[in-house]
C-alpha cells in the first residue's frame, strides 16, 4: 500500500526567482523509509514542509492514504493530517520530565490512558528507566530517542525526520541512527527522512531520493544509487568517484570493464568513460603495455586503508586523477609508477 504520495510538486517562493522544488515526484509505501537527501539549497527542507503542511504548493499533488492533503487549492491544516515530526535538535522541553514529554502529544486520551501509552514506547526506546529524568540529565542518544518516542505517541501515519543525526558527534551517530532504523522497523512505521548527509541516507533507508536544485537527481534502493549512479552528480555526492575514460581500463588477467555507452570505436571515445569507485579498484604490477599506468600523488593513511591518488595519462584524453583505495599488505609511496586494474569481484557462496 502507497502510504504518502507526492506528484509533480513544485514550489517557487519569490516571483522571478527558480523554483525551489521542481516537478518532484515520488511514492512512499506502508512501513518503509524514505530518504531525501542533498545539499543545502536542494529543495529538502521545502519538501518536508509542503508533506508537513507548512507550505502551499504552486502546482503538484501531496497524497496521503488516498486522500489529497495538499494541492494549489487546498491545504488541509498540519494537525489534521496525522503526521509526526522529530525536530533536527530534538525541541524536547526541558522543564518536563520524559513521561511528561511524550505524553504531550496525547492530550486527547484521558489521564488514566496515556500511561499504557507512554511505557511501551519507553520500552521500545530501551529507556524504560528514564520517566522521571529531565532532558538536561540525558546524553544526546539519549534525548534523540525521547524525541523519537514522542513523535511515535499519537501514532502518526507518516513520521518525518528532519536531520535529526546533525547534532551528534561522530561517535554516537552511527548508533544512533542504527537504533532509529531498528525503533522504526520494530515499530512498522512509515518514514520520510530528510539529511544532507550521504552516510545517515545510506544506512537508514529502504529507498533514497537525491535532489539537486530542486529537481529529482535519482531515486532508488541504497545499494543501486551508489553504485549504479545516474549521473555524475549522484556518482560524486555520495563519495569518490573516479572518471576513467572508455577501454582504459584492461586487467593483467585479460579482463576488462566494458561500457555499453558511447560511440563504438575507440577513437570517437573522448568525453565518454566510465564511473568507478576507489574501492573497486587495485594497484598491481604488470608489465603489458596497454594497462592503465599512474604515479603516485598522494598517500593518505584511513586506518583499514590507504587512499592513494595517482594521476594518469592515455593517448587521446588529458591528464586525469584516480583515487585507489589499497588494502594490500605491501606499501606504495608517492612517485612510484603502479598499473590500475578493476579489483576482481568476490561471490560469496
Amino acid at each position: 500500500m502507497i502510504r504518502l504520495q507526492v506528484q509533480n510538486l513544485s514550489k517557487r517562493y519569490r516571483r522571478g526567482d527558480e523554483p525551489a522544488v521542481k516537478d518532484v515526484s515520488f511514492e512512499l509505501p506502508e512501513g518503509k523509509l524514505l530518504s531525501l537527501v542533498g545539499e543545502s539549497g536542494s529543495g529538502k527542507s521545502t519538501l518536508l514542509r509542503l508533506v508537513a503542511g507548512l507550505e502551499t504548493p504552486d502546482s503538484g499533488t501531496i497524497t496521503l492514504d488516498g486522500t489529497v492533503i495538499s494541492s494549489p487549492s487546498a491545504v488541509t491544516p498540519p494537525e489534521q493530517r496525522g503526521i509526526g515530526l522529530v525536530f533536527q535538535h530534538h525541541a524536547l522541553f526541558p522543564h518536563l520530565t520524559v513521561e511528561k514529554n511524550i505524553a504531550f502529544g496525547l492530550r486527547h486520551l484521558p489521564r488514566g490512558e496515556r500511561a499504557g501509552v507512554i511505557a511501551p514506547l519507553l520500552e521500545l526506546v530501551g529507556l524504560e528507566k528514564f520517566g522521571g529524568r529531565y532532558p538536561h540529565e540525558l546524553s544526546g542518544g539519549e534525548r534523540q530517542r525521547i524525541a523519537l518516542a514522542r513523535a511515535l505517541a499519537p501514532n502518526p501515519r507518516v513520521l518525518l525526520l528532519d536531520e535529526p543525526f546533525s547534532s551528534l558527534d561522530a561517535r554516537l551517530r552511527q548508533s544512533v541512527r542504527d537504533e532509529t532504523r531498528a525503533i522504526l522497523k520494530q515499530r512498522g512505521a512509515t518514514a520520510l527522512f530528510v539529511t544532507h548527509d550521504t552516510g545517515d541516507a545510506l544506512s537508514i533507508a529502504d529507498r533514497i531520493v537525491v535532489l539537486k536544485g530542486g529537481v529529482v537527481q535519482q531515486e532508488g534502493a541504497p545499494p543501486e544509487v551508489y553504485h549504479a549512479p545516474a549521473n555524475a552528480y549522484v556518482a560524486s555526492f555520495f563519495g569518490t568517484c573516479n572518471f576513467l575514460p572508455v577501454h582504459s581500463l584492461p586487467h593483467p588477467s585479460g579482463a576488462r570493464i566494458l561500457c555499453h555507452v558511447g560511440p563504438p570505436r575507440p577513437e570517437e571515445a573522448a568525453g565518454f568513460g566510465v564511473w568507478v569507485r576507489p574501492e573497486d579498484l587495485e594497484l598491481v604490477r604488470s608489465e603489458k603495455t596497454d594497462t592503465l599506468t599512474g604515479v603516485i600523488t598522494k598517500v593518505s593513511f584511513r586506518g583499514a586503508y590507504l587512499e592513494v591518488t595517482l594521476r594518469c595519462e592515455t593517448a587521446g584524453s588529458a591528464p586525469f586523477e584516480i583515487s585507489v583505495r589499497h588494502h594490500a599488505p605491501f606499501m606504495v609511496h608517492p612517485g612510484e609508477t603502479w598499473a590500475i586494474a578493476p579489483r576482481p569481484r568476490r561471490h560469496g557462496g
